[in-house]
């Protein structure tokens, strides 16, 4: 027995497992691990039902079975648990190597000129509001590097209109990607706490248009490369659909990467 109670209630969307590790597509609205409001109902509650409490790594503390990199609550799609300790270490080191390839699609406010680009800064947890982080270069910040590719653009109907991107995440910072979107002035599309409070620019989103998509390592026990794609749920796909009258075009990236999202 361990610290979590399983929960064999919550599906597990799984995309690829063996006896070391496991690759699932995240529902949003689900915690990763127990936080205050969330004792039992957590993908670490799924897993421990789904692999047996001694058949998760542990590194990150007994109540992070299996975890060692998070989406946030209301971002959706791929990630990865680990089954056994070393595992665990082994897919931490390839993180922290920026070996393990993640790629989100986010839609975001407003026009991005670019076609790709680079946001790198300091990231720390807001001195004003706790549930924020914040762009700063205080001491304890730490890095958080971000690029981008644009992948679609939409001309402003009612708004300012709305860019489609594929981010690539160097570090994994808290937030990271909401945080750095804003500080370019291109909020998430439906982000609660860093967006816009106006819900018809919100188009009809609860939680930030923020998807996983797509991620890619070799696996450190076997060495076999793991790939997975994983194509948009259906309240985002909705949001961007809503959108395709107004599109001025897809760009190179565009015109490979859409249509493996559904759209």
């Amino acid at each position: 027995a361990g610290l979590l109670v399983p929960n064999p209630d919550i599906p597990l969307d799984i995309r690829f497992e063996d006896q070391y590790l496991i690759v699932l597509s995240k529902q949003a609205g689900l915690v990763c691990h127990p936080s205050p409001g969330h004792t039992d109902d957590t993908l670490a509650n799924a897993l421990v039902a789904h692999c047996g409490y001694g058949h998760l790594g542990l590194l990150q503390g007994e109540d992070r079975p299996g975890i060692e990199h998070r989406l946030d609550m209301d971002t959706s799609g791929l990630m990865v648990a680990a089954k056994s300790d070393e595992v665990q270490k082994a897919l931490q080191d390839l993180i922290r190597l920026r070996v393990l390839d993640r790629r989100y699609v986010v839609l975001v406010q407003g026009y991005v000129a670019p076609d790709e680009g680079t946001i790198e800064t300091g990231i720390a947890r807001s001195t004003r509001d706790r549930l924020k982080m914040t762009v700063t270069d205080a001491p304890g910040a730490r890095e958080a590097i971000t690029t981008f590719r644009t992948l679609e653009r939409f001309e402003a109907g009612r708004g300012e209109g709305y860019s489609l991107l594929e981010c690539h995440l160097y570090t994994g910072r808290t937030h990271q990607i909401r945080v750095h979107m804003r500080h370019v002035g291109h909020p998430v599309v439906g982000d609660q706490l860093y967006g816009r409070k106006d819900e018809r620019l919100n188009l009809g989103l609860k939680r930030q248009f923020l998807h996983s998509w797509h991620i890619q390592f070799e696996h450190p026990v076997t060495g076999e490369m793991i790939e997975r794609r994983d194509s948009l749920p259906p309240d985002l796909l909705a949001a961007l659909k809503s959108q395709e009258e107004l599109s001025m075009g897809r760009t190179a990236a565009g015109t490979e990467i859409c249509p493996r999202l559904g759209a």
